[in-house]
């Protein structure tokens, strides 16, 4: 089941990232990290209604954030379609036990429905330039790569920006 996130789901979506976290360490992938994601962007999130979760019998194991806001950062980037109209995806995240499951590909859907029910002309969003399962999951899906961008306290790795036109 997907729903709307709360703020009193932010521990459990926390401890998912943070697992998140150590399993792509694990792999050499340097993504996240005590700087991101945080408690901080959750709470925005979920006080704007863009923090959704992913249940299985009554347990948390997944989240995304559906924004409408641009970030700064994605400015730079000649997208596919005018930034009027169009759904931003942040902190897709599977806890580590559930993924190669599906779980993650629910999630894109849900959020690509939603733009679709709602007019959107596009669905945007970032991935680490290190993580190649990441970029073939969204090349997967028909998002194409369009550009680089940086977040020094993440990485000096770039992250490449993607947008599926809908």
């Amino acid at each position: 089941m997907i729903r709307k996130a709360t703020t009193t789901d932010i521990d459990n979506i926390l401890d998912i990232t943070k697992a998140c976290a150590v399993h792509m360490e694990s792999i050499h992938i340097h993504q996240w990290n005590a700087h991101y994601p945080n408690r901080n962007a959750f709470f925005e999130d979920a006080e704007r209604n863009e923090l959704y979760v992913l249940e299985i019998e009554g347990h948390i194991i997944g989240c995304i954030t559906v924004s409408t806001l641009m970030d700064e950062e994605y400015h730079p980037i000649s997208w596919l379609t005018p930034n009027t109209k169009n759904v931003y995806i942040h902190r897709l995240a599977i806890h580590p036990k559930y993924q190669g499951k599906g779980y993650a590909q629910q999630l894109m859907s849900f959020a690509e429905n939603h733009a679709i029910e709602n007019g959107y002309l596009s669905v945007r969003l970032d991935t680490f330039s290190q993580n190649k399962r990441n970029q073939k999951f969204y090349e997967s899906r028909g998002y194409q790569r369009l550009g680089n961008i940086y977040f020094p306290k993440q990485s000096e790795h770039p992250f490449y920006c993607y947008e599926l036109v809908l």
